[in-house]
């Protein structure tokens, strides 16, 4: 069999119901190739291997769970990736979706690798720590909505999809759960560029309860920071807001 690795944050699915729940939130999109991120004991992975015509790999970082997957699925040989998603390439050459119950100690990690492959995801669906969920899908005035929020829904339409409890877990985590779904904005949202839309959020977010003008004073001319909307602080202005705020950056 196998042992859980508090280090690698594995809380396994182990709710069929759930599981069922994810494959039927999957398959509502159509897709040609998918990665699943951590499949561990292989909850999600049985359903995924059964379906048809598509292109399917999985990362895993675990020796053991790797030995484990190719036991009990012997087709996944030479589909299993042995590395860390974190240290991965993109694993195909045109656009893929990417679907996992995430290891939480590194789910927000795992969010921005998403975000740098934005051109080749054509969905996400993701099991996060209730609390990551949350935040992924909050909207300004929010007291969660911050720099996951903005950065992540600045380039995907995020849905959140479902709870789930604490005991479809083996062993349980001490939190819930939630599954959201990513799917690329349909209209770029405009912005000068994305270092500066970045480096713009990251600033505003990093002293959150000041006012916008003292937190992002650095990256404006003294003008343009007597401008109203600088009154205000970071969780009150909008995605679209801050995308329009980069034209005026020095």
């Amino acid at each position: 069999m196998y042992k859980l690795k508090k280090s690698l944050g594995q809380h396994f699915l182990k709710d069929e119901n759930i599981c069922r729940k994810i494959i039927s939130s999957l398959q509502e999109q159509t897709f040609i190739q998918l990665l699943e991120i951590g499949p561990g004991a292989g909850a999600l992975t049985k359903y995924l291997l059964q379906i048809k015509s598509i292109n399917f790999k999985a990362v895993e970082l675990d020796d053991e769970k790797v030995d484990y997957l190719l036991k009990m699925f012997p087709q996944l040989q030479g589909n299993l990736i042995h590395q860390s998603f974190l240290d991965i390439d993109e694993p195909f050459e045109n656009k893929f979706t990417v679907i996992g119950n995430f290891p939480y100690n590194i789910s927000t990690q795992i969010l921005f690798k998403v975000l740098d492959w934005k051109e080749s995801v054509e969905c996400m669906i993701g099991m996060f720590q209730k609390e990551v969920a949350q935040r992924v899908a909050a909207k300004a005035g929010n007291k969660v909505y911050g720099v996951t929020s903005v950065l992540v829904q600045a380039f995907f339409e995020v849905e959140y999809l479902f709870e789930v409890q604490e005991k479809s877990f083996q062993p349980p985590p001490k939190v819930k759960s939630a599954v959201i779904r990513l799917l690329p904005k349909t209209k770029p949202m405009i912005m000068k560029s994305e270092k500066e839309f970045f480096l713009l959020v990251k600033t505003a977010f990093n002293q959150r309860r000041k006012k916008l003008r003292n937190a992002v004073k650095n990256l404006f001319d003294a003008a343009i920071l007597e401008d109203n909307l600088f009154d205000k602080r970071a969780e009150d202005l909008t995605i679209q807001q801050f995308a329009e705020l980069t034209f005026k950056m020095r």
